[in-house]
């Protein structure tokens, strides 16, 4: 099958857009309530990717009319927080993947965090599946990237322990999960993860975690990380999740894990998952990173 019109590098409604990089770091707070310019690690050579393309249909009506990346938590949009991280980090690049209140996105998040160039990738088919997100922004996959779901409250040590970790293709696993269905579950024997998904079940495997949402793709894995989400795309139409793709990775791939269980986090697809960031999850991140 033919890939879909809509997700080709050519298509007119894929469109990229780069800002111009400067060396001085803003000091500022700016749309999305980001502090920029405080100290943070040593520059990465890596892109962030992150997919704020969704509808989220499980928090209407709270993103009827505003992608849920822009919630506030804190006071600050889980977006602005998750890009100050970045910057914090070291990542010299993101490219946000939009689609669903694309303006506003655009808008609130700009063209710059510090010293990190925002890019963005529209995604024209965004109510459908997050693989034709990822596969809309597959040029960045030729270098080092960061896959990021963009509704994730965090502590900024995930990102260091993500970029430190000694496997060029590395995921995020927390053992201390409750299994509801809904967890996105990744299991592991020895240092690489051997399978993923919501309802897989390998053999012989040693440890099992939820996964967080966050990927350091290696260059060597993302030429096949691409063919994977062009099978993933052609088997289900584009419906399926990039997750479906990730998985076929890491049977074919070496992918290490990196433990982060006994640091609180949430992912966003709930009204409950709000209070429970505000009221758990905020309080921790805030000890931490004193942001």
């Amino acid at each position: 099958m033919e890939l879909p019109d809509a997700v080709q590098q050519d298509h007119p409604d894929v469109l990229l857009r780069r800002a111009r990089e400067e060396d001085e770091v803003a000091q500022r707070r700016d749309g999305l309530g980001r502090r920029t310019g405080a100290a943070g690690l040593r520059p990465q050579a890596v892109t962030a990717i992150i997919l704020v393309a969704g509808v989220a249909r499980r928090l209407a009506p709270l993103t009827d009319n505003t992608h849920k990346a822009l919630l506030p938590v804190g006071g600050r949009p889980i977006l602005g927080r998750m890009l100050e991280a970045l910057a914090w980090a070291g990542v010299r690049r993101s490219v946000l993947v939009v689609g669903h209140c694309a303006d506003q996105v655009r808008q609130a998040a700009g063209e710059r965090v510090g010293r990190m160039v925002i890019d963005y990738v529209v995604n024209p088919e965004y109510t459908r599946g997050s693989v034709l997100s990822l596969y809309a922004a597959r040029h960045y996959l030729r270098e080092p990237a960061l896959v990021m779901d963009a509704d994730v409250l965090f502590p900024r040590e995930f990102l260091r322990r993500l970029l430190a970790a000694p496997a060029p293709s590395a995921l995020l696993l927390d053992r201390g999960f409750a299994d509801t269905g809904e967890e996105v579950k990744v299991y592991a024997r020895g240092d690489r993860v051997i399978a993923l998904g919501k309802k897989v079940m390998p053999e012989g495997w040693d440890v099992v975690g939820e996964g967080v949402g966050f990927f350091k793709c290696g260059a060597e894995a993302g030429p096949a990380f691409v063919r994977f989400l062009e099978q993933v795309i052609e088997e289900s139409q584009g419906m399926n999740e990039y997750e479906d793709a990730l998985h076929m990775l890491v049977t074919s791939h070496h992918v290490g894990w990196v433990d982060v269980t006994g640091l609180r986090w949430t992912e966003i697809d709930f009204a409950e998952d709000l209070r429970r960031a505000e009221a758990d999850v905020l309080p921790h991140v805030v000890r931490l990173d004193g942001a």
